[in-house]
């Protein structure tokens, strides 16, 4: 079970080369149900996730380089692509920003992944965190790859 608030990010008030960072490209083979493919640096996997905002499940399944490059042929849309920095957050959290590519550039969307819903409920976004979009279909990255730009 994924339990996560999402938040538009405008600026960022430090040098994001002080974190560590993820470069991740991903497709989409279905956005009803969400089914998607996902290289996170050398690694690969399929996902599927259930619909939600605040709380999904997800389903996570290793893939070859190989498998990922066969079904990266078959997503409908846009393949995503974004480097994510990860920040600690007070109380133990991590911000995921997700710095988007092409297209979809300057997008900046930071996401937060929470214990339990009463702490994602009762959680106070840090002053340079924007707009909380966590119930804004919108802004889901299956939505995002197949948004016209």
């Amino acid at each position: 079970m994924e339990i996560e608030r999402k938040y538009l990010v405008e600026t960022c008030p430090f040098s994001l080369h002080d974190y560590p960072s993820h470069e991740i490209e991903q497709g989409y083979l279905n956005t009803e149900p969400v089914v998607r493919i996902r290289r996170y640096d050398d690694s690969y996997v399929l996902t599927y996730k259930s619909k939600g905002f605040l709380v999904r499940e997800e389903y996570n399944l290793p893939l070859t380089k190989e498998a990922y490059e066969h079904l990266r042929t078959k997503i409908d849309g846009r393949l995503i692509q974004k480097r994510r920095y990860l920040i600690p957050l007070e109380d133990g959290l991590t911000a995921e920003l997700d710095c988007f590519h092409g297209d979809l550039a300057p997008l900046m969307l930071a996401e937060i992944e929470f214990p339990s819903v009463e702490k994602a409920d009762t959680y106070t976004p840090p002053s340079w965190f924007g707009e909380d979009v966590t119930f804004s279909k919108q802004y889901h990255n299956s939505v995002l790859s197949r948004l016209s730009i």
